[in-house]
């Protein structure tokens, strides 16, 4: 995605439509028609976004610690964003991992600056876009990772589950919910990650 990994970096404003178009625009150069699509965290937004506008192109979707709208954080999450600062993420693996392939590191700042206003313009994709997503979903969640935990119920909801499947099907999408985890540590849980990954993809 733009400024992510090895893209450049870019002045042009971030949204979620151009975000979910530079994924799609790999895919493209890969020649790949579809694939599963996992997103974590901002990830996860921009794996709803291109579930959304090219549903084609996604098999199956993970959505890792992320919501499809902004009030499915909790407030102390979206106030957070307020007050976050680039220099919070000095001497950090993020930094460390961008420096190693960014095309050029004086970017830092920059990109920290771009992301952290774009983390903090509210947004909702929409009930309705979300129902109408086809592929299976599974949604992990850190129990401590500061998502509404009501309105991530109310999401798996909307993509058909929480539902008795003791008296009916099972439904297609699934959710998991990890104990005692907060939204960083929860990505240090690979195995446990993993292993619902390889559950749902199979």
């Amino acid at each position: 995605m733009q400024g992510h990994g090895h893209r450049p970096f870019s002045d042009r404003k971030l949204d979620f439509a151009t975000l979910a178009s530079n994924v799609e625009g790999v895919m493209n150069h890969l020649k790949v028609d579809s694939a599963d699509v996992a997103g974590y965290s901002v990830g996860g937004y921009v794996a709803y976004q291109l579930a959304i506008q090219s549903p084609k192109r996604v098999t199956k979707l993970v959505i890792i610690s992320s919501t499809y709208k902004s009030s499915g954080w909790q407030p102390k999450v979206t106030n957070a964003f307020k007050h976050m600062k680039p220099e919070f993420f000095t001497n950090t693996p993020m930094k460390a991992a961008y420096d190693a392939v960014a095309p050029d590191k004086t970017k830092w700042t920059k990109f920290l600056e771009q992301m952290i206003a774009f983390a903090g313009v509210p947004f909702n994709m929409g009930e309705t876009n979300i129902e109408k997503i086809t592929s299976p979903v599974l949604l992990i969640s850190g129990d401590n990772d500061g998502l509404d935990k009501i309105e991530l119920i109310r999401t798996y909801q909307l993509l058909g589950g929480a539902v008795c499947a003791d008296f009916g099907a099972m439904p297609k999408s699934q959710l998991a919910i990890v104990p005692s985890q907060g939204h960083v540590s929860l990505m240090m849980q690979t195995k446990t990650i993993l292993g619902y990954l390889d559950g749902f993809l199979k």
